[in-house]
């Protein structure tokens, strides 16, 4: 394309992406209570990991890259197992922990991306729609203490005028997504981030420090937060993410060749989980967090009808730049908390909402599947439900079980596995003369 016109196309995937990226990022760095400076450089970090990512992916070296308009950065199926980890190793060896953690996970999905791409059909809608409705869910605890003020030994923490912020931040996104159309539709939330911030300078909300502090210029030095460390627990933990993140590319992948036009194969499916898994093994190097699809983009590319790979990769650039930018990622870092959690209800309910869309495919009229669903989002909602439910259990255990995400994941799989890859498969559920499936359905339940 032009360049003027490779440039706006690649800014609006960027900003199509960017709430995205830097959330993951947000969450953790309060969780573990870096300071406004710390923050900032995490988040600058996973902005330039994202395009190194997405560079990886669509342009392709040798085998490693689908090369599609396949945007990656930084995951949140991450947060709830991450927050799950530095709850357990304590806020000062949590970073270092989950770096060594995300490295392991993603060595093994490099090594066997040409195989998984062979397993997709015990994963089906069933299972990923499963996992994502809970990723969504995990995540919502979080944007409602955003929501209050983020710090409960604030005094003014869930109080009025917190409340009020993310209130109207809400308010602000639904009405730009209602109003508005094409481009300014696309990047609502972070237009929704941007005027919430300017409401809350008069009521004392917003500090200025982080950009006034920063550089115009910085690179994301190697280690930031310590060496790695590897903790048994947590890299399980992480490993049952990484799986997680694998079907869900795989799922993007396909969806993103029928649109273009350029089916996704076998060979396309590894190359492109080699991408994947080879920018998370690099990610923790440069501070930045594990990556995977980002699946919004991939209805920009079907709403605009831009296809090249190029466009992509430009936005790509552009967020390798701003991750070489500290004052650009200082303005993220300004945004108040209040202002954060009512765009997170924005941006995480449409997580929830895009798994409940995968589950809609899934045949749920099937008694299998319903069985499936229903145990896995109530085992994966005990953290949240029951957050002392696993109290009695050793801390390495509860690494794993505190996250709804990996627990509800591994309990769709097995079950899945009970229903639909052991005994009679295929017989149809209930008496001998029930009438065969529809062919939708019997995809949902064979898959």
């Amino acid at each position: 394309m032009p360049p003027l016109k490779l440039l706006t196309s690649g800014l609006q995937h960027v900003a199509a992406m960017y709430a995205g990226v830097v959330a993951p990022p947000l969450v953790i760095g309060a969780a573990v209570g870096l300071s406004v400076s710390e923050l900032t450089f995490l988040t600058g970090a996973s902005l330039f990991m994202a395009g190194m990512a997405t560079l990886l992916q669509t342009l392709g070296v040798w085998r490693i890259g689908a090369r599609l308009p396949f945007v990656n950065g930084a995951t949140f199926a991450t947060v709830a197992p991450m927050l799950a980890i530095s709850k357990s190793e304590g806020s000062e060896n949590a970073l270092p922990v989950i770096f060594g953690a995300t490295m392991v996970a993603a060595a093994l999905g490099f090594v066997i991306a040409p195989y998984f791409s062979r397993l997709v059909r015990f994963l089906p809608p069933v299972v990923t729609g499963t996992v994502i409705t809970l990723i969504g869910l995990s995540l919502m605890p979080v944007a409602f203490n955003w929501a209050q003020g983020g710090d409960e030994s604030d005094p003014h923490y869930g109080d009025g005028r917190n409340i009020a912020m993310a209130g109207a931040t809400l308010v602000l996104v639904l009405l730009i997504r209602r109003f508005t159309r094409g481009f300014w539709k696309q990047i609502a939330v972070l237009l929704g981030l941007a005027a919430g911030t300017v409401l809350a300078v008069p009521v004392g909300l917003t500090d200025f420090t982080a950009v006034r502090e920063a550089d115009i210029v910085g690179f994301p030095t190697p280690f930031h937060f310590g060496a790695p460390q590897f903790a048994a627990a947590a890299i399980v933990s992480m490993c049952v993410v990484m799986l997680v993140s694998m079907t869900e590319s795989t799922a993007d992948m396909l969806a993103l060749g029928e649109i273009v036009e350029r089916p996704a194969d076998e060979r396309t499916i590894a190359a492109g989980l080699r991408a994947d898994t080879l920018g998370s093994f690099v990610s923790p190097f440069f501070n930045g967090l594990m990556c995977s699809a980002f699946a919004q983009n991939i209805g920009l590319v079907a709403m605009t009808r831009i296809r090249s790979r190029y466009v992509v990769a430009t936005g790509g650039g552009i967020l390798v730049l701003m991750g070489l930018c500290p004052m650009a990622a200082g303005l993220i870092a300004t945004v108040p908390q209040p202002v954060l959690g009512g765009a997170g209800v924005v941006l995480f309910g449409s997580v929830a909402a895009s798994g409940i869309q995968t589950l809609i495919r899934a045949g749920l009229d099937k008694d299998s599947n319903m069985m499936i669903v229903g145990i896995s989002l109530a085992v994966g909602v005990i953290p949240i439900a029951a957050p002392d439910f696993y109290h009695a259990f050793p801390e390495s255990a509860k690494i794993i079980l505190d996250s709804g995400i990996s627990t509800g994941c591994v309990v769709a799989v097995l079950l899945n596995l009970v229903f639909h890859h052991t005994g009679r498969r295929g017989a149809p559920e209930g008496t001998a003369t029930e009438p065969a499936p529809e062919p939708d359905g019997k995809r949902g339940a064979e898959a």
